[in-house]
């Protein structure tokens, strides 16, 4: 592989630092639910099957909204499309910390949601403006860690914010660390040169490349497609189903205080960073010693699937001390994060570039999916079996191992990188930009 001469690694990397810090905010803005859910649900009078609702709304319009934005980050900017999502979030923290009733913090999250939906297919095709393919898996997984130091922050300071000041008031510091972000982005947010921009009117005029004709249905039929889908859908729900209900299975489920649960929930986060970076690394190095994608990311991910789907197995079925099943759930759930840093160049490298921005929308479109229907299961789950909390929550986590080892398999199978590339993109050599 040979690397792009527009690859300029000081910039690219103040960009991936800027495109991280978003990604924590974005996840601060997630999880900020399930960290209050406890004086959330007595102050507003939520069984758990109601909160469960309100806590996988926020991915009700996330689909829709990612795909349009998706669909406009083929023609315009990055950099603009970023900005307006950082300042909309900051400003929608306001009504849910002002909020009195269910029905208008579930408004709330609809529309937060709808407005965060873009940000990571976004920032990824954004980062990809940046690096060449043989660099991309890397900078994908310290994005990634947006998220997990989002969760770890989150997991400290939210409790701490609760007990001084009230849940309310957790609102109130995301809207001015987005607010902030935003600011600091309208200053240095650039546009990267490797890739596909806008194109222009001269450039319309020119017939469309083999790829372009591609109908995005015809794409996603692709057998390697559809699996890095199902890999999404999973890693997902292993996701929505920690974010919205990891803090109250800690507490009312493990036996912990609210901020033992906190301290407990850094930890199991915390866990997920050198998880991920470490796998991610080892697959960029591997790549770029000339192992194909194949082994470097389809199996590797697959494994990693398949290990965590065992361990959450165990915390259903053996009689485990807390220290040990919170040792097992963060190993168990750090593992599908990999599927969040080789999913996107996995899906860049078979799809037509000038299909990417939108196809990157449609696979997190339909892979969060995935969250916003395990936060919903899970509250049955408790709901239904509230005399056995501990066991209630460790059924949910069962369903999402089954969900791991389908989509492991399935990628085992089905999901061959080379093959769909030239599939796909009739005129693509075999050199990799």
């Amino acid at each position: 592989m040979t690397e792009s001469p527009r690859y300029a690694p000081r910039s690219a990397w103040t960009m991936t630092l800027l495109l991280t810090a978003l990604a924590l905010i974005n996840f601060l803005d997630k999880v900020v639910l399930g960290m209050i859910a406890v004086p959330l649900m007595a102050d507003l009078h939520l069984s758990p099957q109601q909160f469960g609702l309100i806590a996988g709304s926020f991915f009700w319009l996330f689909s829709t909204s990612t795909i349009l934005v998706g669909l406009l980050s083929n023609r315009m900017r990055t950099r603009w499309l970023l900005l307006v999502m950082g300042v909309s979030w900051a400003v929608m923290q306001l009504p849910q910390a002002l909020t009195t009733s269910a029905s208008a913090l579930l408004a709330c999250r609809v529309i937060l949601g709808a407005a965060e939906g873009p940000s990571f297919p976004t920032s990824v095709h954004a980062l990809f403006k940046w690096f060449p393919d043989s660099k991309r898996g890397l900078p994908v997984a310290v994005v990634n860690q947006g998220a997990v130091f989002g969760l770890l922050v989150a997991g400290l300071a939210i409790p701490a914010i609760t007990r001084a000041w009230g849940w309310r008031s957790n609102f109130l510091v995301l809207a001015a660390i987005g607010a902030a972000w935003s600011v600091l982005w309208l200053c240095l947010g650039r546009e990267g040169s490797i890739g596909a921009h806008p194109r222009s009117d001269h450039d319309a005029a020119q017939p469309a490349a083999p790829g372009e004709r591609l109908s995005y249905w015809r794409i996603m039929a692709d057998p390697s497609v559809l699996s890095i889908l199902l890999l999404g859908f999973a890693a997902y729900w292993a996701l929505g189903q920690g974010i919205a209900w990891l803090p109250t299975y800690l507490e009312k489920g493990v036996g912990f205080s609210s901020l033992e649960s906190g301290r407990w929930f850094a930890v199991i986060i915390g866990t997920a960073s050198p998880v991920n970076i470490g796998l991610s690394w080892m697959s960029q190095k591997w790549i770029e010693r000339g192992i194909g994608p194949r082994r470097a990311r389809v199996q590797l991910v697959a494994g990693a699937f398949i290990a965590s789907s065992a361990m959450f197995a165990l915390l259903l079925l053996v009689a485990l001390s807390p220290l040990q099943k919170v040792t097992l759930y963060a190993i168990a759930a750090a593992l599908p994060t990999l599927c969040f840093s080789l999913a996107p160049p996995l899906l860049a490298q078979v799809v037509p570039e000038s299909r990417r921005g939108a196809l990157m929308a449609i696979q997190t479109a339909i892979s969060s999916l995935g969250a916003a229907i395990a936060p919903i299961v899970m509250g049955h789950l408790v709901q239904t079996r509230s005399a056995s909390a501990a066991h209630a929550y460790e059924l949910g986590f069962a369903l999402g191992a089954v969900l791991l080892i389908v989509a492991a398999l399935a990628a085992l199978c089905w999901l061959h990188p080379e093959r769909s590339r030239l599939a796909l993109n009739p005129l693509a050599s075999a050199a990799t930009v």
